[in-house]
């Protein structure tokens, strides 16, 4: 099953994202399926929800790459849901960070109120290096969230760093060994879950529809960016460098 999703204790929701062939990376209909979960839960009687990966390697590791790679604006009104870009969620949402986070894993993860992450995961945004524009959020969110210089960094060199890395730039709340990851979520849940659902689901409101405000405004211009990378020579090099599992060539 792409999408776990099950109570693990009282008011408390625990999704996983489970393609580990590809290190949890999401295809098109996984991220239909996280849209519609989104809305499912926003009316649900559940007080806090956990978003972690399958297995010991990947969180997610963005869109698979593999599959649909078009971008029209149906496609983006349900990828921006998934992601939950531009549109408000009342609930908590924790971050169980379980291995690497990568493209659109980081854009779920700015979607994210309280982050932790296991010693050996990392974090990138390696899409410029295959001719791919981060549609997801990143180019409009992470710089809000951690900075100029820091969100210039991983979105312009595709590098991946590690988790004592993102929490110095403040990309995670924790790091910690993999078997107190779990544990750790819960147990922070529980404290969201143990509070006033009412004043919890208000303050959450409030700062996701900030965030969503925000990326809203620059939406048209992230559609013209995307529409123009997809379109450039470079973008047919990025793909075919990737799936053929070697460096690309920009002349």
């Amino acid at each position: 099953m792409p999408l776990d999703v099950r109570e693990i204790a009282r008011h408390i929701t625990l999704v996983t994202i489970d393609n580990q062939p590809k290190r949890n990376a999401m295809s098109r209909q996984m991220l239909a399926e996280m849209a519609e979960l989104w809305d499912r839960l926003d009316t649900s009687g559940t007080r806090c929800v956990i978003v972690t990966g399958a297995g010991e390697k990947g969180f997610c590791a963005g869109a698979d790459l593999g599959g649909d790679l078009s971008a029209s604006e149906e496609t983006a009104r349900i990828i921006n849901r998934a992601l939950l870009k531009t549109s408000t969620f009342s609930k908590p949402v924790i971050a169980a960070v379980n291995g690497d986070c990568a493209g659109g894993g980081i854009e779920l993860l700015l979607a994210t109120d309280i982050r932790g992450a296991a010693t050996h995961a990392r974090f990138g945004l390696p899409e410029v290096r295959y001719a791919i524009y981060p549609f997801g959020g990143a180019a409009v969110k992470l710089v809000r969230q951690i900075g100029h210089v820091h969100a210039s960094d991983l979105l312009l060199t595709g590098r991946l760093v590690d988790a004592g890395h993102a929490q110095r730039i403040d990309l995670i709340n924790e790091v910690m060994p993999a078997d107190k990851l779990m544990p750790w979520a819960l147990e922070t849940a529980a404290l969201i879950a143990r509070n006033s659902p009412a004043a919890v689901q208000a303050v959450k409101t409030q700062l996701s529809a900030m965030s969503a405000d925000h990326a809203q405004s620059r939406e048209a211009l992230d559609q013209k960016l995307g529409d123009r990378v997809r379109a450039s020579a470079d973008f047919a090099e990025g793909i075919a460098s990737f799936r053929e599992k070697r460096p690309a060539t920009y002349e």
